[in-house]
Parts: structure tokens; C-alpha cells; sequence
């Protein structure tokens, strides 16, 4: 099992796999964090295509085989486990067979035969809750990775849809999902995204990762999922609700305190 209730899960990496500069920046500050937080388990996260960009002129990333050879690099030169999201049922086998966790997007956690895809693969599923969706109806997902027999399965919160170009974490999806009997991690910086509020691509409001982070962990999130980048304003994809690298290590200490004193309550 990759996760363990011991340890805090970290998923944590650039939005869009940009180059293996960006990546072995990510990488190389997420093992110093891990060196000096034992109580981390580290899984290092990169998306070879943003498929479901707002406008067709977004930029969409590397594609699957430049992708998943810098997750290789990654896993190989860093030691440490690395995830990515599929799309379609063609992309599981070759993605499986580069990472350790397979993500399922929030768009497409309703998608049955790709679900099914995912949990033969013997790698661990994340499964993002769909902005669509209330937390009791994760049951019926998770339900169908468990029935396709999913090696681990990992449940997502990443907000729900509060009106229009704007989202909302209600903090009483942590013990509802958990429920369900499976992991269960906040995606702090797509919960704080504006989706398409910033004419024909997302705008974010990064202020309140940190705000997020920790009140999800109070109320019993097993895991962060944290997407950070060199120079966020640069980047390919989601530039205004990443976290810049500089920032995660003092960030991610803040996140541990609280959820230190949440095992000990």
C-alpha cells in the first residue's frame, strides 16, 4: 500500500509537465522536504495534457510520450513515486506502466469504462470528486473501482460549483467520503481556481491555499494535493492558484502542524 494512515499524503508537482527543468526543480525540493518531514509520503504529480482546457488556444502540455518520459525521469533520478492523469482507456495501459497512481479527472469521475480501465491496471487509482458532484455520490464511484478490483483506491476533493466561475469546499466532504472507506485528500489549489473567470482560461486565488489546506486537515483529510511551479506567472496552466516553489516548504510545515495535532486529538 502506498498510502498509510501514519504518514501524510503529499501529492505534489507542476501543473502541465513543462520541461525537465520545471521537473527536476519540483523534484529535487519535494526529497529536501522529504529528508526533513519523515511523516510525508511524497507522490510527485505532472499532467501530460490538460485535455479540458477552457478556449482550443490553451496551451495543453508535452503529450503522453514526452510526458511520460520525464515521470520516468523523474521516479528514476529522484526516487520518488509519480502519478498522472488519464483520460481515455487507451492511455492506462502505457501510463500504467510508467506510474505508480493513475488519476482520474473530475470531468470524467462518472466515466464507467475508463474507471474500469483504471482499476485493472494494478497501479493505485485517485479518483477526483466531480465539481458536479455532492460527496455522497463518491460512494458509487469508489463502488465501481472497487467492483473493477483497484489495487488502492484514493478519493479526491478538489471543490464543488458555487454559482457561476467559482468553487466552494464544504468541509463536511472529509468525514463523508471517508466514509466510504478509502483515503480521502484535498486538492487545495484547484479548490481555490475560478474556472474560466479569466477571459478564456481560469483564474485562482492562491491567498487561500493555505487557509484551505489546514481547515481540510482539521476535519480529517488524510492528504494534500499541492500544485507548485518555479514561477507560477509562467506557467503553461493554472499560474494564479499554483503555489511558487519557494513557498511550499513553509507552506507544507504549516500543513504538518495542524495535522499533528489532529492524530494526537
Amino acid at each position: 500500500m502506498l498510502f498509510t494512515p501514519k504518514k501524510l499524503l503529499l501529492i505534489a508537482g507542476p501543473c502541465s509537465l513543462e520541461n525537465e527543468r520545471v521537473c527536476r526543480a519540483v523534484a529535487e525540493t519535494l526529497v529536501r522536504v522529504g529528508r526533513k518531514h519523515r511523516e510525508l509520503t511524497i507522490v510527485f504529480k505532472g499532467s501530460f495534457d490538460k485535455a479540458n482546457r477552457t478556449s482550443a488556444q490553451g496551451a495543453r502540455g508535452t503529450g503522453l510520450e514526452a510526458g511520460l518520459a520525464l515521470l520516468a525521469m523523474v521516479k528514476r533520478d529522484y526516487g520518488l513515486p509519480v502519478l498522472t492523469d488519464v483520460h481515455e482507456r487507451a492511455q492506462v495501459a502505457p501510463v500504467a506502466a510508467v506510474c505508480d497512481v493513475l488519476q482520474i479527472p473530475a470531468f470524467l469521475c462518472r466515466q464507467t469504462d475508463l474507471l474500469l480501465a483504471a482499476a485493472a491496471s494494478g497501479r493505485v487509482v485517485n479518483v477526483k470528486k466531480g465539481q458536479f458532484l455532492s460527496p455522497q455520490e463518491m460512494v458509487y464511484v469508489t463502488g465501481k473501482l472497487r467492483e473493477g478490483r483497484a489495487k488502492e483506491i484514493w478519493q479526491t476533493e478538489r471543490g464543488t460549483t458555487f454559482g457561476y466561475n467559482n468553487l466552494v469546499v464544504d468541509m463536511r466532504s472529509f468525514p463523508i467520503m471517508r466514509a466510504n472507506g478509502y483515503p480521502v485528500i484535498l486538492d487545495a489549489t484547484h479548490s481555490v481556481q475560478l474556472p474560466g473567470a479569466a477571459g478564456g482560461k481560469s483564474g485562482g486565488q492562491r491567498e487561500f491555499v493555505a487557509p484551505l489546506a489546514k481547515a481540510a486537515l482539521a476535519a480529517g483529510a488524510d492528504g494534500l494535493f499541492l500544485e507548485t511551479h518555479p514561477n507560477p506567472a509562467k506557467a503553461i496552466s493554472d499560474g494564479p492558484n499554483m503555489i511558487p516553489l519557494a513557498d511550499l516548504p513553509a507552506l507544507l510545515a504549516s500543513c504538518l502542524a495542524v495535522w499533528r495535532l489532529r492524530l494526537k486529538a
